[in-house]
């Protein structure tokens, strides 16, 4: 499909890109591995482009005073996957950008718009959830952040723009696995976990409706053994109607693969803890 008329332009700063995404049917563009191909299929619809890949103040990854890992929304997947600081201090989220794609969408693709793309399955909300991680959103009258779970069932709202990814101090006990679809490498399933002193964090994505954290797991594994019996009993124990069939596979299908997937992390995080 050819992509229809639209207007294009780049900022200078990033007060003025949010003031440009206040105009009704703006989006950013960033890395446009979501993006672009949704407005060729039409699922997607845009009046205005505002192109923000240049902004320097939205990349890098840094600690900050409270010991949070701020990641900057351009950082691409290929750096958030090497960066020494992510892989320490968080392996899920440096794993489930690694895993995102090959290496040319990895080289284009950023992390807010990983995040940002809640209309499909993608591998980084996920991840960020496990961490217990938050966005920063900016926009026309300042900044606040959201849960990466909340971000997740809502979605960026409209003129406002992620600016970064707020990692918690945490350890290195956390890990992902993934399912890849062979056509589109989006996941079939994916899982990450964190294990914690208050017992395991885990989500899922790609198995579900949408990316979700799993608490009702959580609490059924709370003082372990993580064997991969107890782990597919836990996940045996959920509604069945939280997974959803689809490119060929059955609910209960992905119910047992995410049990799988899940046990296998959980067996990486304690070795790596």
């Amino acid at each position: 499909m050819i992509l229809t008329e639209f207007d294009y332009v780049r900022p200078v700063g990033l007060d003025e890109a949010l003031t440009l995404l206040g105009t009704p049917g703006a989006l950013a563009l960033a890395g446009g591995q979501s993006l672009l191909p949704d407005l060729r299929a039409g699922a997607a619809r845009a009046r205005l482009l505002v192109d923000v890949r240049h902004l320097e103040e939205l990349r890098g990854v840094e600690t900050t005073p409270e010991g949070t890992l701020r990641i900057g929304a351009l950082t691409t997947l290929a750096e958030l996957a090497a960066d020494p600081l992510v892989l320490a201090r968080a392996p899920e989220i440096a794993a489930a950008a690694r895993a995102n794609g090959d290496p040319q969408a990895r080289n284009l693709g950023t992390t807010g718009g990983n995040l940002a793309a809640t209309g499909r399955a993608t591998d980084l909300p996920v991840a960020a959830m496990a961490a217990g991680a938050e966005v920063e959103l900016a926009g026309p009258r300042g900044r606040s952040t959201v849960t990466a779970e909340d971000l997740a069932a809502s979605g960026v709202p409209q003129g406002r723009v992620i600016t970064a990814l707020l990692v918690p101090a945490g350890g290195s006990a956390a890990a992902f696995e993934k399912s890849a679809d062979r056509a589109t490498r989006y996941p079939l399933c994916a899982t990450a976990v964190r294990v914690t002193a208050d017992g395991p964090r885990i989500a899922v994505t790609g198995a579900t409706a949408r990316a979700l954290r799993l608490r009702g797991v959580e609490d059924r594994l709370r003082g372990g053994p993580y064997t991969t019996d107890n782990v597919l009993a836990a996940f045996r124990a959920e509604p069945r109607e939280l997974f959803v069939p689809g490119r060929g596979t059955s609910a209960e299908y992905l119910g047992h693969l995410a049990g799988v997937l899940t046990a296998r992390a959980l067996a990486r995080a304690q070795a790596l803890a």
